[in-house]
């Protein structure tokens, strides 16, 4: 009885590790403290006092990154939204004009360490533009082990 309790626990515990391991330790706390928050950003005038909307940022239930909004004092100024693949990274983002039209999708692929390795941007009808690779050098004495 005893094996087979050690043995449930193990696996579990296995289980929670290899899901936790998808996204590094400090990624986890910062989602986990801004579950399905919604961050208001508010400027104000120092002569006129007058206060208007700078930006809203809206996470999910896991405190991913799901919408953010600049506004100017006219409203809307852009927006974009956020896609995340099975790594917890974000794979897609797509940017909005203040007509709340298509204006930018940006793909991500990621190394094996989660960094971004390539980023795909496409136009509104989803033809590639540009390809930006991310390269990464470590200067100093950690580099050297």
């Amino acid at each position: 009885m005893k094996k087979a309790l050690i043995m449930a626990l193990m696996l579990l515990c296995g289980i929670a590790l290899d899901a936790s391991a998808q996204i590094d330790e400090a990624t986890a706390a910062k989602r986990a403290a801004r579950r399905n928050m919604v961050v208001k950003e508010w400027n104000t005038d120092a002569k006129t006092k007058t206060k208007w909307m700078d930006r809203v940022t809206t996470y999910n239930d896991k405190g991913e990154k799901l919408e953010e909004i600049e506004y100017n004092r006219y409203g809307q100024a852009w927006r974009k939204t956020f896609e995340y693949g099975p790594n917890g990274k974000i794979v897609k983002e797509t940017e909005y004009d203040d007509r709340d039209k298509v204006v930018m999708i940006r793909k991500f692929e990621h190394n094996p360490d989660n960094t971004k390795k390539k980023q795909y941007n496409y136009s509104p009808k989803g033809h590639l533009l540009t390809v930006k690779i991310f390269e990464y050098s470590y200067d100093g004495p950690e580099a050297e082990n």
